[in-house]
């Protein structure tokens, strides 16, 4: 299978050290220089992305709102923002809108292939869970199938990407015990991450945002002070 990223960047010189450095790996690469372009590329391409990579600051349709647009067309397409900024709010405004990763420019080709691999390997796993594993795992009001990758609550399905799931199943298969933020960061992004601790807590916050009837008090996926979350069994 192709591994099919979009890159989607208005400065051409930015794009084509993308574009080159993936390609020099293995990555079927297409090149958007807007979100309006990109977004005419992705309804329009049959053969469907693993990655997107996505500039924040771009004119017309910027990289919030095409995260935003992507994800709702996908929810298992990765997405890596690419940001000049450094204001903390950029990186979680990505995140809290459907974002897997961020990268802050500028950045190394070393440090871009691996966030890409990184998540092309996540985004990959969708298709390969194995299906001798037990279909359903049951937790309260909750069931979470592995083989078809969905999590119902009252019998209603929540849309997941494919980390939140990952982060979800992680959960179920541990109920009712503590995990570390590290434990989280290792099994979902990876030993080997670049990115920052934080962005488990974020993961937490969008995640609590679809699966908890008030997330402001969160009684499923609880904070676990001065360690990290787990999830009651309730």
């Amino acid at each position: 299978m192709l591994k099919r990223i979009l890159i989607v960047e208005d400065e051409a010189a930015i794009r084509e050290f993308e574009a080159i450095n993936l390609k020099r790996v293995g990555y079927d690469v297409t090149e958007a220089g807007s979100g309006e372009e990109a977004l005419e590329i992705f309804d329009n391409d049959v053969e469907g992305f693993q990655i997107a990579l996505l500039d924040i600051s771009m004119p017309g349709i910027d990289g919030f709102t095409l995260c935003k647009e992507l994800r709702k067309r996908s929810e298992t397409l990765g997405i890596i923002m690419l940001t000049a900024r450094t204001q903390e709010m950029d990186k979680i405004s990505g995140l809290m809108l459907g974002a897997d990763d961020y990268i802050t420019k500028p950045f190394s080709p070393t440090e871009l292939l691996a966030r890409v691999d990184s998540l092309y390997r996540r985004v990959g796993m969708n298709t390969q869970k194995p299906v001798s594993q037990s279909d359903d795992i049951k937790l309260g009001d909750f069931v979470l199938n592995v083989r078809k990758r969905t999590l119902l609550k009252n019998n209603v399905n929540i849309e997941l990407t494919q980390v939140e799931f990952q982060m979800v199943e992680f959960f179920f298969r541990n109920p009712d015990m503590p995990i570390d933020r590290t434990d989280i960061l290792n099994r979902v992004w990876g030993a080997n991450y670049f990115g920052e601790e934080k962005i488990v807590d974020v993961n937490i916050r969008r995640l609590r945002k679809k699966i908890e009837d008030d997330p402001s008090e969160p009684k499923y996926l609880v904070t676990v002070w001065g360690m990290g979350y787990k999830w009651n069994s309730i």
